[in-house]
């Protein structure tokens, strides 16, 4: 059970911060982070940072793919960790 909390700490942190560092990116006019690796990101369980990203840096926003898949996302997450830690508590 620790290790899923260490996983989910450390995939959010670095989703978190790859949404940071892409909006930095695209201020600057620089190279940027593909879209499809935010969203593996996310996929991976880093939704609640992508969330967290995309409100706080405001950005990707405005992408239909983000705004609808992100939030699922992390709907889905939400519900496979309870479903994990009633799982493990019925142990």
């Amino acid at each position: 059970m620790r290790f899923l909390w260490y996983y989910l700490v450390f995939i959010n942190v670095v989703t978190w911060t790859a949404y940071g560092l892409d909006k930095m990116k695209a201020k600057a006019g620089k190279w940027r982070i593909p879209e499809h690796t935010l969203l593996l990101l996310t996929l991976a369980g880093g939704s609640l940072g992508a969330l967290a990203g995309m409100i706080m840096f405001r950005h990707k926003t405005r992408k239909a793919k983000f705004v609808i898949s992100v939030p699922v996302m992390f709907v889905a997450h939400c519900i496979i960790v309870a479903v994990i830690v009633v799982k493990l508590l019925q142990m």
